[in-house]
């Protein structure tokens, strides 16, 4: 009896001998998504991960002042390739992890069957997008606008979130009638049976640029194990089947919706 009890001992701090910590700087959008690919890695490898969320640019302005981060999962490809440029991640770790798509969505049933005439309407009081000079959300926002011309005609009628994550809180509580959120979010909105249904237009890729997703070992995390074997994980066929679980698709497929807005 007291053999095993020892054996058990033993075999519990070997375990937490072996066991390592990660942080990881994760975009907003991916919040969801990241919390089920962290709680899964770490009850198959008894390491600890933490994450901060925030905006893209915002995280990377903290990764630019030294910000303790071993992993930057952005929602762009911009931002890790930026900081490969500037010395502050490891050159061949940068990868796709995701595909962002765009979405104008109303926590409000049946609020629009053509979502460009609603638009062009303005027949609403606040129009929510993520700042485009942070958020790569809200950049691909700004290019529908100007796409249908309508950036500055609705400048006014405009709300900025710091992130993806607050416009969708924005357009979720009524705050502001109709909102560009990321599709992924929608997916978790949808996956609540105690949520109202909504009415969503699924944007055209054709309207934004393309939103890759791209994540980047940073050179403070090169001598932590923890962090590639944690990037393994993402690339693995369970880390994408997480990922295309919260709405992300896995292949270079655009969204060429119509107009037409659907309930949720």
């Amino acid at each position: 009896m007291y053999k095993l009890i020892l054996i058990t001992c033993l075999l519990l701090l070997s375990a937490s001998a072996s066991a390592g910590q990660l942080l990881i700087a994760v975009a907003a959008n991916f919040t969801g998504a990241s919390r089920a690919l962290v709680q899964q890695f770490q009850a198959q490898t008894g390491h600890r991960v933490r994450v901060s969320f925030g905006s893209t640019g915002k995280l990377y302005a903290q990764i630019e002042n030294g910000a303790p981060f071993e992993l930057y999962l952005a929602a762009d490809s911009k931002h890790p390739q930026r900081a490969i440029e500037q010395g502050l991640a490891v050159a061949d770790s940068r990868f796709t992890y995701a595909k962002g798509q765009l979405v104008l969505w109303s926590a409000k049933s049946q609020r629009f069957d053509d979502a460009e005439a609603l638009l062009h309407a303005g027949t609403f009081a606040r129009l929510a997008l993520a700042n485009p000079q942070t958020a790569p959300y809200g950049l691909a926002a700004q290019q529908v606008l100007q796409r249908l011309q309508l950036w500055s005609p609705l400048r006014s009628k405009l709300v900025q979130g710091d992130s993806i994550a607050q416009t969708f809180q924005f357009t979720a509580t009524g705050n502001a009638d109709i909102g560009f959120i990321a599709r992924a979010q929608l997916h978790s909105w949808r996956a609540n049976s105690a949520n109202k249904p909504g009415t969503a237009w699924m944007i055209p890729a054709s309207y934004y640029d393309p939103i890759e997703q791209q994540a980047v070992l940073l050179n403070r995390g090169v001598d932590n194990p923890v962090a590639q074997q944690f990037l393994n994980f993402l690339k693995g066929e369970q880390g994408r089947r997480i990922i295309s679980d919260f709405g992300y698709p896995l292949d270079d497929a655009g969204t060429d919706a119509k107009n037409k807005g659907t309930d949720v």
